[in-house]
């Protein structure tokens, strides 16, 4: 009879991918996703970000197709991600893709990702801040459980 040998590392892998991913909307709903802004055609814009990656980041703009202009794939987009009030970091993405959807409120949105532009000098901490939420999920303990305080 085959000894069925288990692969606990692929199953590791994937809780702490799910996890990272858990943290990063929590970070971003109530932190990140709150203050960051697109600079488009001469406008700043709120954006929500959904995703972000060493390669890139996903986000979602409210979008009327009455008035307001898509951004195309290849263009790219200055971006600023708030960390405080008053404190934030700068990058730019390339526009690779872009997806129309309707929520169940009927509101309209487009998700764009992007490709990081890693030539400029703010990646660097932006590529800092990524491996610390992939990092964090790694070895951050379970967060459901809320700590009680005295």
């Amino acid at each position: 009879m085959a000894t069925k040998i288990l692969d606990f590392s692929s199953r590791r892998k994937k809780y702490i991918e799910e996890k990272r991913r858990l943290f990063e909307r929590t970070l971003f709903d109530n932190f990140l996703g709150t203050k960051s802004v697109i600079n488009h055609d001469g406008l700043l814009r709120y954006i929500r970000l959904v995703d972000i990656s060493e390669g890139g980041l996903l986000f979602r703009l409210p979008w009327n197709p009455k008035t307001d202009k898509k951004i195309l794939p290849g263009e790219e987009v200055n971006m600023k991600i708030y960390f405080t009030e008053w404190d934030y970091l700068t990058v730019a993405v390339f526009i690779r893709h872009a997806r129309e959807e309707t929520e169940e409120d009927g509101q309209t949105h487009v998700s764009y990702g992007c490709e990081f532009d890693k030539s400029l000098s703010s990646f660097d901490a932006m590529s800092k801040f990524i491996e610390f939420l992939r990092s964090f999920a790694e070895h951050s303990g379970n967060g459901r459980k809320r700590l009680k305080t005295a």
